[in-house]
Protein backbone atom coordinates (compact mmCIF):
# COMPACT_ATOMS: atom_id res chain seq x y z
CA UNK A 1 0.00 0.00 0.00
CA UNK A 2 1.63 3.34 -1.21
CA UNK A 3 0.55 5.60 1.53
CA UNK A 4 2.95 8.71 1.26
CA UNK A 5 2.72 9.17 -2.45
CA UNK A 6 -0.56 8.86 -2.07
CA UNK A 7 -0.89 11.41 0.84
CA UNK A 8 1.42 13.78 -1.75
CA UNK A 9 -0.95 13.25 -4.42
CA UNK A 10 -3.51 14.46 -2.09
CA UNK A 11 -1.62 17.71 -0.50
CA UNK A 12 -1.19 18.66 -4.46
CA UNK A 13 -3.99 18.31 -5.49
CA UNK A 14 -5.99 20.20 -2.81
CA UNK A 15 -2.97 23.15 -2.86
CA UNK A 16 -1.42 22.16 0.71
CA UNK A 17 1.31 21.32 -1.05
CA UNK A 18 2.28 25.12 -1.88
CA UNK A 19 1.42 25.92 1.41
CA UNK A 20 4.02 23.60 2.77
CA UNK A 21 6.96 24.59 5.08
CA UNK A 22 10.19 22.52 4.91
CA UNK A 23 13.13 22.58 7.58
CA UNK A 24 15.09 25.47 6.82
CA UNK A 25 11.94 27.19 6.93
CA UNK A 26 10.69 26.42 10.22
CA UNK A 27 14.07 26.88 11.60
CA UNK A 28 14.20 30.39 10.49
CA UNK A 29 10.70 31.06 12.06
CA UNK A 30 12.11 29.48 15.25
CA UNK A 31 15.07 31.77 15.20
CA UNK A 32 12.89 34.86 15.19
CA UNK A 33 10.42 33.39 17.94
CA UNK A 34 11.85 31.24 20.03
CA UNK A 35 12.59 32.40 23.64
CA UNK A 36 15.31 30.04 24.65
CA UNK A 37 17.24 31.48 21.57
CA UNK A 38 16.76 35.09 22.38
CA UNK A 39 17.83 34.51 25.88
CA UNK A 40 20.70 33.37 24.49
CA UNK A 41 21.31 36.06 22.19
CA UNK A 42 20.74 38.65 24.98
CA UNK A 43 23.28 36.46 27.36
CA UNK A 44 25.84 36.89 24.75
CA UNK A 45 25.45 40.71 24.09
CA UNK A 46 26.23 41.03 27.63
CA UNK A 47 29.22 38.99 27.87
CA UNK A 48 30.13 40.84 25.02
CA UNK A 49 30.54 44.04 27.62
CA UNK A 50 33.15 41.71 29.57
CA UNK A 51 35.93 43.06 27.34
CA UNK A 52 35.52 47.29 27.78
CA UNK A 53 34.86 46.38 31.51
CA UNK A 54 37.90 44.78 31.93
CA UNK A 55 39.70 47.21 29.90
CA UNK A 56 38.20 50.24 32.08
CA UNK A 57 40.55 48.75 34.45
CA UNK A 58 43.86 50.14 32.45
CA UNK A 59 42.77 53.24 31.56
CA UNK A 60 42.63 56.59 33.09
CA UNK A 61 40.09 57.79 35.33
CA UNK A 62 39.11 61.04 36.24
CA UNK A 63 37.26 62.42 39.02
CA UNK A 64 35.72 65.91 39.73
CA UNK A 65 34.01 67.18 43.19
CA UNK A 66 33.07 70.78 43.82
CA UNK A 67 31.88 71.94 47.55
CA UNK A 68 30.63 74.87 48.77
CA UNK A 69 29.68 75.61 52.45
CA UNK A 70 28.21 78.56 54.50
CA UNK A 71 30.66 78.96 57.72
CA UNK A 72 30.23 80.44 60.96
CA UNK A 73 33.42 80.71 63.02
CA UNK A 74 33.45 81.87 66.45
CA UNK A 75 36.94 82.94 67.93
CA UNK A 76 38.53 83.59 71.39
CA UNK A 77 42.11 84.14 72.09
CA UNK A 78 44.04 83.09 75.36
CA UNK A 79 45.75 84.94 76.55
CA UNK A 80 44.58 88.72 75.27
CA UNK A 81 46.30 89.16 72.14
CA UNK A 82 46.85 92.93 70.82
CA UNK A 83 43.80 94.74 69.58
CA UNK A 84 44.25 93.88 65.64
CA UNK A 85 43.96 89.92 66.79
CA UNK A 86 40.43 90.73 68.53
CA UNK A 87 38.05 87.79 68.51
CA UNK A 88 34.64 87.28 67.60
CA UNK A 89 32.24 85.89 65.39
CA UNK A 90 32.89 85.26 61.56
CA UNK A 91 30.04 84.56 59.07
CA UNK A 92 31.32 83.62 55.44
CA UNK A 93 31.28 81.39 52.48
CA UNK A 94 34.06 79.18 50.62
CA UNK A 95 33.41 77.09 47.66
CA UNK A 96 35.70 75.43 45.25
CA UNK A 97 36.26 72.49 42.92
CA UNK A 98 38.66 69.78 42.21
CA UNK A 99 39.83 67.45 39.32
CA UNK A 100 41.65 64.23 40.63
CA UNK A 101 43.21 61.71 37.21
CA UNK A 102 44.97 58.31 38.70
CA UNK A 103 46.50 56.62 35.91
CA UNK A 104 47.40 52.82 36.88
CA UNK A 105 51.13 52.23 35.94
CA UNK A 106 51.79 49.05 37.94
CA UNK A 107 48.14 46.92 39.36
CA UNK A 108 49.06 43.06 38.99
CA UNK A 109 45.58 42.15 39.64
CA UNK A 110 44.20 44.46 37.05
CA UNK A 111 45.85 43.37 34.26
CA UNK A 112 44.32 39.59 35.00
CA UNK A 113 41.70 40.54 35.50
CA UNK A 114 41.41 42.03 31.82
CA UNK A 115 43.13 39.31 30.23
CA UNK A 116 39.87 37.19 31.80
CA UNK A 117 37.78 39.21 30.02
CA UNK A 118 38.81 37.95 26.79
CA UNK A 119 38.23 35.14 28.00
CA UNK A 120 34.48 35.75 28.99
CA UNK A 121 33.94 37.18 25.97
CA UNK A 122 35.20 33.76 24.14
CA UNK A 123 32.68 32.05 26.39
CA UNK A 124 29.74 34.02 25.70
CA UNK A 125 30.25 33.64 22.01
CA UNK A 126 30.45 29.86 22.60
CA UNK A 127 27.20 29.89 24.09
CA UNK A 128 25.57 31.07 21.76
CA UNK A 129 26.57 29.02 19.28
CA UNK A 130 26.06 26.32 21.58
CA UNK A 131 22.63 28.02 21.77
CA UNK A 132 22.48 28.15 17.88
CA UNK A 133 22.93 24.20 17.62
CA UNK A 134 20.83 23.56 20.32
CA UNK A 135 18.13 25.39 18.16
CA UNK A 136 18.82 22.85 15.45
CA UNK A 137 18.26 19.77 17.03
CA UNK A 138 15.04 21.07 18.75
CA UNK A 139 13.58 22.02 15.89
CA UNK A 140 14.24 19.25 13.68
CA UNK A 141 13.48 17.05 16.76
CA UNK A 142 9.89 18.76 16.91
CA UNK A 143 9.62 18.72 13.15
CA UNK A 144 10.88 15.53 12.42
CA UNK A 145 8.17 14.27 15.19
CA UNK A 146 5.05 16.13 13.81
CA UNK A 147 5.96 14.23 10.72
CA UNK A 148 5.87 10.53 12.52
CA UNK A 149 2.64 11.51 14.29
CA UNK A 150 1.11 12.42 11.17
CA UNK A 151 2.62 9.64 9.58
CA UNK A 152 0.97 7.33 11.92
CA UNK A 153 -2.22 8.88 12.07
CA UNK A 154 -2.13 8.22 8.13
CA UNK A 155 -1.10 4.29 8.83
CA UNK A 156 -3.85 4.15 11.37
CA UNK A 157 -6.53 5.36 9.09
CA UNK A 158 -4.86 3.10 6.25
CA UNK A 159 -4.86 0.36 8.49
CA UNK A 160 -8.73 0.68 9.81
CA UNK A 161 -9.58 1.09 6.62
CA UNK A 162 -8.43 -2.13 5.37
CA UNK A 163 -9.53 -4.09 8.73
CA UNK A 164 -13.15 -2.46 7.64
CA UNK A 165 -12.90 -4.77 4.44
CA UNK A 166 -11.68 -7.76 5.94
CA UNK A 167 -14.54 -7.01 8.47
CA UNK A 168 -17.27 -6.55 5.50
CA UNK A 169 -15.61 -10.21 3.99
CA UNK A 170 -15.63 -11.94 7.29
CA UNK A 171 -19.33 -11.21 7.77
CA UNK A 172 -20.44 -11.41 3.39
CA UNK A 173 -18.73 -15.30 4.41
CA UNK A 174 -20.47 -16.00 7.33
CA UNK A 175 -23.70 -14.94 5.28
CA UNK A 176 -23.14 -17.36 2.91
CA UNK A 177 -21.42 -19.87 5.18
CA UNK A 178 -17.87 -20.16 4.32
CA UNK A 179 -16.59 -19.20 7.15
CA UNK A 180 -17.58 -18.87 10.77
CA UNK A 181 -18.45 -16.22 13.45
CA UNK A 182 -14.65 -16.20 14.59
CA UNK A 183 -13.84 -14.63 11.69
CA UNK A 184 -16.31 -11.83 12.13
CA UNK A 185 -15.06 -11.40 16.21
CA UNK A 186 -11.56 -11.22 15.26
CA UNK A 187 -12.14 -8.53 12.04
CA UNK A 188 -14.71 -6.69 14.52
CA UNK A 189 -12.10 -6.85 17.24
CA UNK A 190 -9.15 -5.83 15.24
CA UNK A 191 -11.59 -2.95 13.75
CA UNK A 192 -12.25 -1.45 17.32
CA UNK A 193 -8.73 -1.55 18.53
CA UNK A 194 -7.57 0.68 15.31
CA UNK A 195 -10.34 2.79 16.24
CA UNK A 196 -8.84 3.46 19.63
CA UNK A 197 -5.41 3.49 18.46
CA UNK A 198 -6.51 6.14 15.70
CA UNK A 199 -7.97 8.64 18.56
CA UNK A 200 -4.96 8.23 20.24
CA UNK A 201 -2.49 9.15 17.17
CA UNK A 202 -4.66 12.28 16.07
CA UNK A 203 -3.79 13.17 20.17
CA UNK A 204 -0.77 12.44 19.77
CA UNK A 205 -0.60 14.64 16.77
CA UNK A 206 -1.83 17.87 18.14
CA UNK A 207 0.81 17.75 21.18
CA UNK A 208 3.51 17.51 18.60
CA UNK A 209 2.28 20.35 16.77
CA UNK A 210 1.80 22.12 20.04
CA UNK A 211 5.39 21.41 20.53
CA UNK A 212 6.07 22.89 17.40
CA UNK A 213 4.05 26.08 17.79
CA UNK A 214 6.18 26.43 21.01
CA UNK A 215 9.13 27.01 19.18
CA UNK A 216 7.76 29.57 16.12
CA UNK A 217 5.02 31.22 18.38
CA UNK A 218 2.78 30.06 15.62
CA UNK A 219 0.56 27.24 14.45
CA UNK A 220 2.77 25.02 12.25
CA UNK A 221 1.53 25.00 8.68
CA UNK A 222 1.52 21.00 6.53
CA UNK A 223 5.19 20.11 6.81
CA UNK A 224 6.64 18.55 3.85
CA UNK A 225 7.49 15.43 4.36
CA UNK A 226 11.11 13.31 3.11
CA UNK A 227 10.63 12.54 -0.84
CA UNK A 228 12.85 11.10 -3.60
CA UNK A 229 15.72 12.88 -2.48
CA UNK A 230 16.52 10.70 0.74
CA UNK A 231 19.60 8.99 0.58
CA UNK A 232 21.45 6.99 2.89
CA UNK A 233 25.03 8.18 3.70
CA UNK A 234 27.72 7.10 5.84
CA UNK A 235 29.58 9.39 7.88
CA UNK A 236 32.51 10.99 6.11
CA UNK A 237 35.16 10.25 7.06
CA UNK A 238 34.33 6.54 7.88
CA UNK A 239 36.46 6.70 11.20
CA UNK A 240 35.07 6.88 14.19
CA UNK A 241 38.65 7.83 15.92
CA UNK A 242 39.21 10.98 13.21
CA UNK A 243 35.27 12.04 14.46
CA UNK A 244 36.32 12.05 18.02
CA UNK A 245 39.87 13.89 17.36
CA UNK A 246 37.55 16.76 15.23
CA UNK A 247 35.62 17.17 18.71
CA UNK A 248 38.59 17.68 20.71
CA UNK A 249 39.20 20.45 18.76
CA UNK A 250 35.97 21.95 17.71
CA UNK A 251 33.46 20.98 20.22
CA UNK A 252 32.05 24.04 21.74
CA UNK A 253 31.13 22.73 25.14
CA UNK A 254 35.00 21.85 25.15
CA UNK A 255 35.91 25.35 24.50
CA UNK A 256 34.08 26.96 27.57
CA UNK A 257 35.61 24.76 29.59
CA UNK A 258 39.02 24.73 28.73
CA UNK A 259 38.49 29.02 28.68
CA UNK A 260 37.33 28.13 32.41
CA UNK A 261 40.17 26.31 32.91
CA UNK A 262 42.13 29.37 31.73
CA UNK A 263 39.97 31.64 33.62
CA UNK A 264 40.61 29.75 36.59
CA UNK A 265 44.18 30.08 36.31
CA UNK A 266 44.09 33.70 35.93
CA UNK A 267 41.74 33.77 39.17
CA UNK A 268 44.64 32.39 41.04
CA UNK A 269 47.48 35.04 39.49
CA UNK A 270 45.09 37.71 40.06
CA UNK A 271 44.01 37.02 43.93
CA UNK A 272 48.17 36.16 44.46
CA UNK A 273 48.77 39.82 43.09
CA UNK A 274 47.03 41.22 45.92
CA UNK A 275 50.80 41.73 47.93
CA UNK A 276 51.96 43.14 45.59
CA UNK A 277 52.08 47.37 45.32
CA UNK A 278 50.70 49.05 43.46
CA UNK A 279 51.51 52.19 41.00
CA UNK A 280 49.56 55.00 40.25
CA UNK A 281 50.32 58.24 38.35
CA UNK A 282 48.13 61.28 40.33
CA UNK A 283 47.26 64.43 38.86
CA UNK A 284 45.26 67.04 41.15
CA UNK A 285 43.74 70.77 40.22
CA UNK A 286 41.80 72.23 42.81
CA UNK A 287 40.53 75.94 43.13
CA UNK A 288 38.99 76.84 46.37
CA UNK A 289 37.61 80.42 47.20
CA UNK A 290 36.75 81.80 50.83
CA UNK A 291 35.42 85.61 51.39
CA UNK A 292 35.92 85.56 55.20
CA UNK A 293 38.22 83.39 57.65
CA UNK A 294 39.85 83.37 61.01
CA UNK A 295 41.52 87.06 60.44
CA UNK A 296 38.43 88.60 58.66
CA UNK A 297 39.80 88.15 55.16
CA UNK A 298 39.00 86.04 52.10
CA UNK A 299 41.22 84.13 50.04
CA UNK A 300 41.83 82.44 46.83
CA UNK A 301 43.58 79.61 46.94
CA UNK A 302 44.70 77.23 43.71
CA UNK A 303 47.13 73.94 43.72
CA UNK A 304 48.64 71.43 40.96
CA UNK A 305 50.42 68.59 41.67
CA UNK A 306 51.23 65.63 39.44
CA UNK A 307 53.15 62.65 40.83
CA UNK A 308 53.57 58.79 41.64
CA UNK A 309 51.78 57.11 44.06
CA UNK A 310 52.82 53.71 45.42
CA UNK A 311 50.47 51.46 47.65
CA UNK A 312 51.91 48.92 49.41
CA UNK A 313 49.40 46.31 51.53
CA UNK A 314 51.20 45.04 54.73
CA UNK A 315 48.16 42.87 56.19
CA UNK A 316 44.50 43.01 55.38
CA UNK A 317 43.50 40.59 58.03
CA UNK A 318 44.23 37.26 56.27
CA UNK A 319 42.08 37.83 53.47
CA UNK A 320 43.94 37.41 50.16
CA UNK A 321 46.25 34.50 51.57
CA UNK A 322 42.18 32.42 52.28
CA UNK A 323 41.19 34.11 48.35
CA UNK A 324 44.29 32.78 47.19
CA UNK A 325 43.48 29.78 48.36
CA UNK A 326 40.14 29.70 47.21
CA UNK A 327 41.64 30.16 43.88
CA UNK A 328 43.69 27.40 43.45
CA UNK A 329 40.62 25.02 45.01
CA UNK A 330 38.88 26.55 42.25
CA UNK A 331 41.54 25.85 39.68
CA UNK A 332 41.61 22.04 40.29
CA UNK A 333 38.34 22.13 39.83
CA UNK A 334 37.83 23.55 36.45
CA UNK A 335 40.89 21.40 35.50
CA UNK A 336 38.59 18.29 36.63
CA UNK A 337 35.73 19.74 34.90
CA UNK A 338 37.74 20.11 32.02
CA UNK A 339 38.78 16.27 31.70
CA UNK A 340 35.44 15.14 32.58
CA UNK A 341 34.50 17.54 29.05
CA UNK A 342 37.23 16.10 27.14
CA UNK A 343 35.87 12.56 27.99
CA UNK A 344 32.29 13.64 27.32
CA UNK A 345 32.96 15.01 24.18
CA UNK A 346 34.72 11.99 23.02
CA UNK A 347 31.70 9.74 24.42
CA UNK A 348 29.36 11.73 22.42
CA UNK A 349 31.34 11.67 19.22
CA UNK A 350 31.17 8.24 19.16
CA UNK A 351 27.76 7.75 19.99
CA UNK A 352 26.89 10.01 17.52
CA UNK A 353 29.27 8.23 14.90
CA UNK A 354 27.60 4.82 15.79
CA UNK A 355 23.89 6.46 15.48
CA UNK A 356 24.25 7.36 11.53
CA UNK A 357 26.56 3.97 10.78
CA UNK A 358 23.53 1.48 13.12
CA UNK A 359 20.92 4.24 11.56
CA UNK A 360 21.52 3.77 7.66
CA UNK A 361 22.23 -0.26 8.35
CA UNK A 362 17.83 0.05 10.09
CA UNK A 363 17.02 1.57 7.56
CA UNK A 364 18.54 -0.95 4.84
CA UNK A 365 16.80 -3.33 6.75
CA UNK A 366 13.24 -1.79 7.30
CA UNK A 367 13.28 -1.13 3.74
CA UNK A 368 13.59 -4.98 3.43
CA UNK A 369 11.45 -5.91 5.98
CA UNK A 370 9.17 -3.39 4.66
CA UNK A 371 9.03 -5.37 1.12
CA UNK A 372 9.28 -8.83 3.41
CA UNK A 373 5.92 -7.86 4.80
CA UNK A 374 3.94 -7.00 1.87
CA UNK A 375 4.78 -9.80 0.70
CA UNK A 376 3.49 -11.80 3.49
CA UNK A 377 0.15 -10.21 3.36
CA UNK A 378 -0.63 -10.77 -0.67
CA UNK A 379 0.56 -14.21 0.19
CA UNK A 380 -1.75 -14.40 3.31
CA UNK A 381 -4.76 -12.34 1.45
CA UNK A 382 -4.17 -15.43 -1.53
CA UNK A 383 -4.13 -18.13 1.07
CA UNK A 384 -7.36 -16.88 2.49
CA UNK A 385 -8.74 -17.04 -0.67
CA UNK A 386 -7.77 -20.83 -1.58
CA UNK A 387 -8.48 -21.68 2.42
CA UNK A 388 -5.19 -22.26 3.44
CA UNK A 389 -4.71 -19.18 5.60
CA UNK A 390 -7.22 -17.92 8.28
CA UNK A 391 -8.89 -14.24 8.42
CA UNK A 392 -6.89 -13.76 11.67
CA UNK A 393 -3.66 -14.64 9.44
CA UNK A 394 -4.45 -11.55 7.00
CA UNK A 395 -5.43 -9.29 9.92
CA UNK A 396 -1.34 -10.58 11.68
CA UNK A 397 0.19 -9.80 7.69
CA UNK A 398 -1.71 -6.34 7.80
CA UNK A 399 -0.76 -5.56 11.20
CA UNK A 400 2.75 -6.35 10.55
CA UNK A 401 3.07 -4.37 7.41
CA UNK A 402 1.32 -1.07 8.78
CA UNK A 403 3.82 -1.46 12.12
CA UNK A 404 7.15 -2.51 9.98
CA UNK A 405 5.98 0.97 7.73
CA UNK A 406 6.15 2.93 11.12
CA UNK A 407 9.27 1.80 11.78
CA UNK A 408 10.78 2.73 8.67
CA UNK A 409 9.30 6.19 8.78
CA UNK A 410 10.64 6.75 12.15
CA UNK A 411 14.21 5.55 11.45
CA UNK A 412 14.64 7.75 8.54
CA UNK A 413 14.24 10.86 11.03
CA UNK A 414 16.09 9.30 13.47
CA UNK A 415 19.07 8.56 11.31
CA UNK A 416 18.99 12.41 9.97
CA UNK A 417 18.41 13.59 13.61
CA UNK A 418 21.73 11.33 14.39
CA UNK A 419 23.79 12.65 11.47
CA UNK A 420 23.00 16.39 13.20
CA UNK A 421 24.40 15.42 16.68
CA UNK A 422 27.24 13.30 14.76
CA UNK A 423 28.11 17.21 13.75
CA UNK A 424 27.38 18.94 16.79
CA UNK A 425 29.50 16.80 18.31
CA UNK A 426 32.03 17.68 16.20
CA UNK A 427 31.70 21.24 16.72
CA UNK A 428 30.93 22.19 13.11
CA UNK A 429 26.77 21.76 13.02
CA UNK A 430 25.88 24.90 11.30
CA UNK A 431 22.71 25.90 9.16
CA UNK A 432 24.10 24.20 6.03
CA UNK A 433 23.72 21.08 7.84
CA UNK A 434 20.54 21.39 8.14
CA UNK A 435 19.97 22.77 4.80
CA UNK A 436 21.42 19.63 3.85
CA UNK A 437 19.44 17.49 5.53
CA UNK A 438 16.47 19.76 3.83
CA UNK A 439 17.13 18.61 0.47
CA UNK A 440 15.46 15.10 1.59
CA UNK A 441 12.28 16.92 1.49
CA UNK A 442 9.91 17.84 -1.25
Amino acid sequence: MKLKPLFLATLLATGGWAQAADLLETFHAAQANDPVFAAARATQQAGQEKLPQGRSLLAPSINLNANSAYNDLTTSYRPAMPPFFMGGTTRYNTHGYGVTLVQPLFRQQNWQAYSESELQVAQADAQLKIAEQDLILRVAQAYFDVLIADDSVQLVGAQKTAISEQLEQAKRNFEVGSATITDTLEAQARYDLTGAQQIAAQNNLEIKRSALQQLINAMPKDLQPLGKEFKLETPQPADMEKWVDDAQLSNLQLAIAQAGAEIADKEVARNRGGHYPTIDLVANYSQNNANGGSFGVGSDTTNKSVGVQLNMPLFQGGVVNSRWREAQANRERARQELENARRNVAQQARQAYLGVVSGVAQVQALQQALASSQSVLEASKLGHEVGVRTNLDVLNAQQQLFSTRRDLYQAQYNYLLSQLRLKQAAGSLGEEDLSKVNQALH
